[in-house]
């Protein structure tokens, strides 16, 4: 007898590991001060957890905020299993005026990981791990800490995680949109930054942040002009808190090679709940982000 509770407690120590789900999004910590003023708290608790902020964000709207950082943990990650997991250097901290309140969310770092490094996962999750405590830890410093996720009401579980897609014929993680290719990785960079230094209509560079001994670049973008952001974030960020740490987005330097995250993928990625309905209103958005980034590699 003992033996079979033994066994149904196993049982359902497993069921419930395989059904964990997971949501793009944490909440952290709520308060009363400006967005201006959190952003600034923000900063400086992640900078006192040892997780580098690399570049801040405000065009949204008035009332958001966006703190771009990255950490060893995920730098280790990255060198790790390389290529596309570039794309994985950084992780979002978001400040938005709800309801009175700056509310201050961050992207999950297991379900970026797991969308990220899918069947590698397992490797680097103990510096996802890692992560996730200094961040509960900053959030905490901040005011009192939330944790609740949020981005989905059911959330997904690790193995549709790993293959995820909206749905049948739409692109995967590595369905990436290739934006160019030049003779080497640094005429790569090179390139992109004399864009940046010279301006590119539409653009904002928000971070750059190149991957220790990988030939691995990776940068984040604002998208700033009238068909940007403050044109499609409106149609798509309808859920009770709001989406804003999606923003800013990234494309990669891998190898000689420039890259980014199909829209398909990344925008149904960070807002996995979008009806059909809903993802018809921006339709034309994930070709005016694959326009809109090839700018700086023309």
């Amino acid at each position: 007898m003992k033996n079979i509770w033994f066994l149904a407690l196993l049982l359902a120590v497993f069921v419930n590991i395989q059904a964990q789900e997971l949501r793009p999004y944490t909440l952290g910590t709520a308060g009363d001060q400006s967005v201006a003023v959190t952003k600034t708290a923000v900063v400086d608790a992640l900078n006192a957890q040892g997780l580098k902020v690399v570049g801040t964000y405000d065009n949204v709207h008035a009332d958001a905020a966006i703190v771009v950082f990255t950490a060893e943990e995920l730098l280790r990650s990255v060198q790790q299993v390389g290529e596309l997991r570039g794309l994985a250097a950084t992780l979002r901290v978001a400040i938005t005026k709800e309801g009175g309140k700056s509310v201050v969310s961050y992207t999950t770092p297991e379900y970026w990981g797991t969308a990220y490094f899918r069947d590698n996962y397992s490797k680097v999750k103990s510096n996802y791990d890692a992560l996730a405590k200094k961040l509960v830890n900053a959030m905490s410093a901040i005011g009192d800490y939330n944790g609740k996720a949020f981005g989905s009401e059911k959330g997904l579980d690790a193995k549709k995680l790993k293959s995820y897609r909206y749905m049948f014929g739409m692109p995967k993680f590595d369905d990436v949109v290739e934006l160019g290719e030049f003779a080497s990785h640094q005429a790569a960079v090179d390139h992109i930054d004399a864009a940046v230094k010279n301006g590119v209509s539409g653009l904002t560079q928000v971070y750059k942040v190149a991957i220790p001994n990988t030939d691995l670049v990776v940068y984040g973008f604002g998208m700033i002009d009238a068909d940007g952001e403050k044109n499609f974030m409106p149609k798509i960020d309808i859920g009770d808190h709001k989406h804003t740490a999606f923003l800013p987005y990234e494309l990669l330097v891998n190898g000689k090679e420039v890259v980014m995250l199909h829209g398909r993928y990344r925008i149904a990625l960070s807002f996995p709940d979008l009806t059909m309905g809903t993802f018809t209103k921006i339709m034309s958005t994930p070709g005016y982000i694959e326009d809109t980034l090839k700018k700086v590699v023309e």
